[in-house]
């Protein structure tokens, strides 16, 4: 059965009409005349019957039901222009994959690997996204999810790759104005803001004394808790898996006390089974499992 899709000018010339305001402008934008803009928007009006501007001598001004169809279309052009570069941009011999995934995760744990796996894989592209929160990924346009695990991906294949384990980490010129160790209690405390009793849960653990484990200022990201730790701002509670290079550079330093059990664990999660077949997404999903294990390994 045959669509009933306006015709991709007369799209074109609604949105940017509605997007300046006008006839002219858009006209000016699409390289047309503003009688031919006219006459599109007329055709798409005669299509959805529906109008869609209002039309005062010659200024125009968009209707209720035209600014909810602008909104909508303006969604769907994007999307076909994203769509449209990435496939034009994707090797002719390969592939492309879209991992939604936490921004700290990627930026200090992902990336730093993926120039492994591009020499690997050179003809396979892995474009990353950022998605603090567990969301549907059926119908999301991407292939697979870098997450905590949470019950919200029942149902989906989950692969665990690591263990957060939390670690308190500073800049080694902050112990040089205490008395070493023991002073703790006496530096700064940097805090995540959502998990304001972190360092409660860690005294409690860990048997450290700390006066009051709630002061200190707070930051939404692990990767602002650890900038904030370089600038020797106070001491952060954050996973070791994202200072492993700092620690072993010596820029940051971590003499107490691993909090073991306050841990999430990050997972893949895949929409399928991980197959046999030599898909991008499942050369991509092999490699990462086995790069988990390895980092694991080293813990």
């Amino acid at each position: 059965m045959r669509r009933k899709i306006p015709s991709n000018s007369a799209l074109m010339a609604f949105e940017a009409s509605a997007r300046h305001g006008s006839f002219a402008r858009a006209a000016d934008e699409l390289a047309l005349t503003e009688g031919a803009i006219s006459r599109q928007i007329g055709r798409l009006e005669a299509f959805l019957g529906v109008t869609l501007f209002e039309r005062v001598g010659n200024r125009v001004r968009l209707l209720p039901n035209g600014e909810r169809y602008a909104v909508q279309v303006r969604e769907s052009l994007d999307r076909l222009e994203r769509d449209s570069q990435y496939l034009m941009g994707e090797p002719s011999d390969g592939g492309s994959i879209d991992i939604a995934t936490i921004p700290t995760f990627a930026a200090r744990w992902l990336i730093p690997r993926l120039a492994r796996f591009q020499e690997e894989q050179p003809n396979i592209i892995v474009h990353l996204a950022e998605r603090m929160e567990p969301f549907v990924l059926a119908g999301s346009g991407f292939d697979a999810a870098i997450h905590f695990e949470h019950p919200a991906w029942s149902g989906m294949r989950t692969h665990r790759l690591l263990h957060e384990m939390l670690v308190p980490v500073c800049n080694p010129v902050l112990l040089d104005r205490g008395e070493g160790v023991a002073s703790l209690d006496e530096l700064p405390r940097l805090h995540r803001r959502q998990n304001p009793d972190a360092w409660q849960r860690y005294a409690q653990e860990t048997g450290v004394a700390l006066t009051n484990p709630a002061i200190g200022p707070r930051y939404d990201l692990h990767i602002m808790l650890i900038e904030a730790a370089l600038a020797g701002l106070g001491v952060a509670l954050v996973p070791r898996l994202y200072v492993e290079t700092e620690l072993a550079e010596g820029r940051l330093i971590a003499p107490w006390p691993d909090g073991r059990s306050i841990s999430k664990t990050f997972c893949l999660i895949l929409p399928e089974p991980i197959r046999l077949s030599e898909g991008p997404m499942q050369v991509f999903a092999n490699w990462l499992i086995k790069e988990g294990q390895s980092a694991n390994s080293m813990l």
